[in-house]
């Protein structure tokens, strides 16, 4: 025994705050934007708002499709339970139980209420993945050979293949199609930026209508696991539930959003397109459209000569 610690076993597992993906990724978008503040005050008049507007919406839209791929919470339940903490141990602990499902996995987070108990600091995070090429049932044994606490194997134990509650095979094929689905909205969101910087405005439309439809469609595919009825899983006296969470929610409104703007782009490219051009800074002066002189200066010295 070392410092309270023995040094011949694995040690202790602590909570994860976020995923490495998750943050390599809005730090790219936020390089981008941060890039485009840089060069703004180089734009004049209102142009300068309308160019803020585009280009931040569009790259909140391209950080939300990216991201959800990483994170747990498309649906999410917790519990407040007394329960035990060991296998073949009678010792309760008083903890949050907590189910966090992603596209790629599932998240079991168990927080002691208060953390520190019977002498050792109760904050667990462990992932369990389904994406096709892992090993769910894998994950789960080596999550018993490292004596993880027992509400987070009952709780992995439900997802597995073995499980009498049979979601596994809903989840993975569910969760692999809404990624899917994602990364084409990802596809159609960076054509939509082409088409609007050619400019062709009215195609533009027509891919964010397409990024909105796909958006739609992958939380449609991930919807379909509702179809499955889930086990009830009886934590102690309480039961968690789990329901749809940020990500899910955060889907469906920028989806709509994408739907809506793309809707708006070609209902006034037919309608109003000098507006439109406005917008997306595309208008020339009037001058310049009709090639005329506003005003002709002439030396009536040369005049007189017949020149």
């Amino acid at each position: 025994l070392f410092d309270g610690v023995f040094p011949f076993y694995p040690q202790q597992r602590k909570a994860a705050g976020f995923d490495i993906s998750t943050i390599i990724v809005i730090v790219v978008f936020l390089t981008l934007a941060c890039s485009f503040l840089l060069i703004i005050p180089g734009i004049r008049g209102r142009a300068r708002l309308y160019w803020t507007l585009r280009v931040l919406f569009s790259l909140f839209v391209g950080v939300v499709i990216v991201v959800v791929q990483f994170t747990g919470d498309w649906e999410t339940g917790w519990v407040q339970a007394n329960t035990s903490y060991k296998s073949f141990s009678a010792v309760q602990v008083s903890a949050d139980i907590g189910l966090h499902i992603g596209l790629a996995g599932v998240n079991v987070t168990l927080r002691g209420t208060p953390v520190r108990q019977i002498n050792e600091t109760i904050d667990y995070n462990e992932h369990f993945p389904w994406s096709f090429g892992a090993d769910y049932d894998h994950s789960y044994s080596q999550g018993l050979q490292k004596g993880l606490p027992s509400p987070i194997l009952y709780v992995a134990e439900k997802f597995s293949r073995q499980s009498p509650c049979a979601v596994h095979r809903q989840y993975r094929i569910a969760g692999h199609y809404a990624s899917a689905m994602l990364w084409v909205a990802f596809c159609t969101w960076i054509i939509s930026n082409i088409l609007f910087s050619m400019p062709v405005l009215v195609y533009g439309g027509y891919m964010l209508l397409a990024t909105g439809a796909s958006m739609i469609f992958s939380l449609l595919s991930f919807s379909t696991v509702r179809s499955s009825p889930m086990c009830p899983i009886q934590i102690g006296t309480r039961t968690l539930h789990v329901a749809y969470g940020g990500s899910f929610w955060l889907m469906l409104a920028i989806g709509l959003l994408c739907s809506v703007f793309g809707i708006t782009v070609v209902a006034m490219h037919h309608l109003r397109l000098d507006l439109l051009k406005t917008f997306f800074d595309l208008r020339e002066d009037t001058a310049e459209e009709h090639q005329e002189m506003p005003e002709v200066f002439i030396n009536p010295h040369f005049t007189d000569k017949g020149l």
